[in-house]
């Protein structure tokens, strides 16, 4: 194939399902915002990762995983570098990226959204779920906020949209509950 500088189409089935992910041990990526929110996006981590913990499932957490790849340095100081070493904070955001995008990539089968006014001001997060969307990888977008003001490019990357964590919670305790059953994992539902 010869390069003439041009870049291929390639054509995408909106409509296609997204991947399957049936298995009833699933490790879900809690995306949501970090760096706008008051309390670096813990308060609601914190609420949900015993729920789904207790259906049998695992949990990455960005905002209590705080050394990722980092240095020590790096991860007391690059916010700090923000304001007074911008290329040295790009570097280490770089690597945070890297590492957040192939944790979602190599290990996560869903993604936990809470999106509110604080993530609509970064960009990691729309960042994840576009790049999960575009893997198949579901994504449960949890409204923190009225839908009708939720950018239109996040709803296209939701696979269900829920109005509050009540909504979330039904969900995942009536279709994807898991139960211990003679010491193993069954699943009460598909996805």
């Amino acid at each position: 194939m010869e390069n003439t500088g041009e870049i291929p189409l390639i054509y995408v089935d909106a409509n296609a399902a997204i991947a399957d992910n049936s298995q009833t041990n699933m490790m879900f990526y809690l995306a949501g915002s970090i760096e706008y929110s008051p309390d670096l996006g813990k308060g609601w981590r914190a609420e949900i990762t015993p729920v789904l913990k207790s259906l049998g499932h695992q949990v990455y957490d960005p905002a209590e995983d705080e050394l990722k790849n980092l240095t020590g340095d790096e991860a007391r100081e690059f916010r700090l570098w923000k304001k007074s070493d911008l290329p040295r904070f790009q570097n280490t955001v770089r690597k945070i990226i890297a590492y957040d995008l192939d944790l979602i990539e190599r290990r996560c089968d869903a993604i936990v959204c809470y999106w509110d006014r604080h993530a609509g001001r970064g960009a990691g997060t729309q960042g994840e779920l576009t790049f999960a969307h575009r893997l198949g990888i579901p994504v449960y977008l949890v409204c923190g906020m009225p839908v009708e003001e939720i950018s239109g490019w996040v709803l296209g990357c939701a696979t269900e949209v829920f109005d509050g964590f009540g909504e979330f919670h039904e969900f995942m305790h009536g279709k994807f509950a898991a139960t211990v059953a003679g010491g193993t994992i069954t699943s009460q539902g598909k996805m």
